[in-house]
């Protein structure tokens, strides 16, 4: 059938792309320590990568909805190719700086908006609404597979003697392969045509914000996703330092830690794809964040490696079985014309919150010297807002596939 052949290359190039952005995923902060060793700076990195969601988010998904997705998509991975190429080529001249780091990251990020928001609205086109909740999971579930190998290659890499910048030329081909394989796919990116009356971008910002705002349970998973980030982006964005100061872990062992991580989040993923319809709501966004919590409350009182990797690997993978069920009842719900904009208009007031609690978190290290009661005062205050969060439409929301 040609969309499960579609969709087969959209998975295999998807995740041909993740595994090179695995390499960066873990190659930046580190770059990032070694060039200046402070938290300070690491929270930076984050901002710079999750700023674009505040300044082009809500364009960039009205703009999704008015555009051959499918062509936008090619153009932004072959983009973020060259972007990413930037970095060995500076690191080979000599001439790399933090900042230039930063704005590797910022244009990146910006691009990967775009491609985040053609993926989330390319699925429903791909398979039957039956199979919705099943490829999201394998989608996010070869990511986190690719996440599994790239910090484990990258870590050996660079133990064996590749300069850091090296891992980002690894990228940059993955990006070039995952376009190749994209412009294979024959089925359209929409299910609708193109609507023949046009209106402004700021008009049609304002319509998937209220379609947002006006949902109770919509606005919900919004509020909530963005107290995550703002709680909880500390523990993603320090975890290098963390590993380093509280685990006593080398470079190796740091992308031992990313890829158990990554490990524990293909498995989640894997057993929610094939439970997905015995889950509820509920269960599968505040039930796995509640878990989450715990769990890093574990980690911050770990102090050996191996120990600390076995709470990570655990709770890494909650957040995105928590994305992928929230994701899910978007594309169910939304109409194919809105879904770019309700997509990308959850995700900026969602990820919005996470350079505020990036840097909150690093000047609160940075205040202290204690890595680890941050970690602990992080898990317990994301449990109490989810309990919270429990009493409301969130709580009682008990849909299933």
């Amino acid at each position: 059938m040609p969309r499960r052949r579609d969709y087969r290359l959209f998975l295999i190039s998807q995740t041909i792309s993740n595994v090179g952005s695995s390499f960066t995923a873990f190659g930046l902060p580190l770059l990032v320590f070694r060039l200046t060793g402070s938290a300070v700076n690491l929270a930076l990195t984050t901002v710079a990568g999750f700023l674009p969601y505040i300044l082009f988010g809500l364009v960039i998904g009205a703009w999704v909805d008015r555009v051959d997705r499918r062509r936008a998509l090619v153009g932004a991975v072959v983009t973020r190719g060259l972007t990413i190429a930037v970095l060995p080529v500076l690191g080979g001249l000599d001439v790399l700086t933090v900042w230039a780091v930063y704005a590797v990251a910022f244009v990146n990020t910006s691009l990967g908006i775009v491609s985040s928001a053609v993926e989330s609205t390319a699925i429903p086109s791909l398979v039957s609404r039956d199979e919705l909740a099943d490829a999201n999971g394998r989608l996010r579930a070869g990511y986190a597979a690719a996440q599994v190998t790239g910090p484990l290659l990258a870590g050996a890499l660079i133990g064996g003697g590749l300069p850091v910048t090296g891992v980002f030329a690894i990228d940059a081909v993955s990006f070039w392969l995952a376009a190749a394989l994209l412009l294979a796919i024959r089925t359209r990116f929409s299910g609708d045509p193109p609507r023949k009356e046009r209106r402004s971008v700021a008009s049609d910002i304002g319509t998937g914000l209220r379609y947002v705002l006006a949902d109770p349970v919509l606005r919900g998973i919004a509020l909530h996703a963005a107290l995550y980030n703002l709680i909880g982006s500390t523990v993603t964005s320090q975890l290098v330092l963390f590993a380093h100061q509280r685990l006593g872990a080398d470079d190796a062992q740091v992308g031992l830690l990313f890829a158990c991580g990554a490990l524990g989040t293909a498995v989640a993923l894997f057993t929610f794809s094939r439970l997905a319809r015995q889950v509820s709501f509920t269960t599968a966004t505040l039930g796995v964040m509640m878990c989450w919590s715990v769990l890093v409350l574990g980690l911050s009182v770990s102090t050996d490696i191996r120990l600390g990797a076995v709470f990570w690997a655990c709770a890494a993978g909650l957040p995105s079985v928590y994305a992928v069920r929230t994701l899910t009842l978007r594309q169910t719900v939304v109409p194919d014309h809105l879904l770019g904009r309700v997509q990308t208009t959850g995700q900026v007031l969602a990820w919005s919150a996470q350079p505020i609690g990036a840097f909150i978190g690093a000047w609160l290290i940075s205040a202290t010297g204690r890595i680890a009661v941050v970690y602990a005062g992080t898990a317990v205050l994301m449990a109490a807002v989810t309990g919270c969060f429990w009493l409301g439409p969130l709580g009682k929301a008990d849909i299933r596939e």
